[in-house]
């Protein structure tokens, strides 16, 4: 399951580019069974996510991309509150069986150098704290370069979903079962 906000639902895109949509086609090509559901709300914070935590675990999914935190470092939400609301998420799948693979995010560099630090410093300490498999920024090799990013230069294009999609794959495998 991609669970997040519209960097997993795939805003800007049409049905079938979202990220999700390309890791079900690789996961595919390389023989493994699973279903990716794609749980992402654009607009969401996690706030929101901590919301739909019920939705999401009567799913019983067997693995989470955890794909949260953006849309509150974009809004300036105290880094405490939005590391307290993963907790409250990675504690519940973790309570429910779910594997967890934790995204991490940056910030543009307006924000402030602390309030920068402290946000990705978060994205670590919970990977550690709850011993997470975590992919250090979800936009790797993506954020920042205008020609895979869409005129927000937030957003991937399909291309940059399907290179999300590939940049996620050695860190998603070792928690998967062919």
């Amino acid at each position: 399951m991609a669970f997040g906000d519209s960097l997993s639902a795939g805003l800007g895109l049409a049905a079938g580019e979202s990220y999700p949509d390309d890791l079900q086609k690789l996961l595919d090509g390389a023989g493994y069974s699973y279903h990716v559901v794609n749980a992402g709300v654009s607009g969401d914070t996690t706030t929101d996510g901590v919301e739909r935590m019920s939705d999401v675990i009567a799913l019983h999914p067997a693995v989470v991309i955890l794909e949260f935190g953006a849309n509150d470092g974009l809004r300036g939400v105290p880094v405490t509150e939005a590391y307290k609301n993963l907790t409250v998420m990675a504690e519940a799948l973790r309570k429910s069986g779910a594997k967890i693979l934790l995204a991490g995010m940056t910030l543009p560099r307006n924000y402030g150098p602390e309030y920068i630090h402290s946000f990705e410093q978060m994205y670590p300490e919970l990977a550690q704290k709850y011993h997470l498999v975590r992919m250090p920024f979800l936009l790797q090799d993506v954020g920042g370069h205008p020609d895979l990013t869409q005129p927000d230069g937030l957003h991937p294009t399909a291309e940059g979903a399907r290179i999300v999609a590939q940049n996620l794959m050695p860190y998603l495998t070792p928690l998967l079962k062919k």
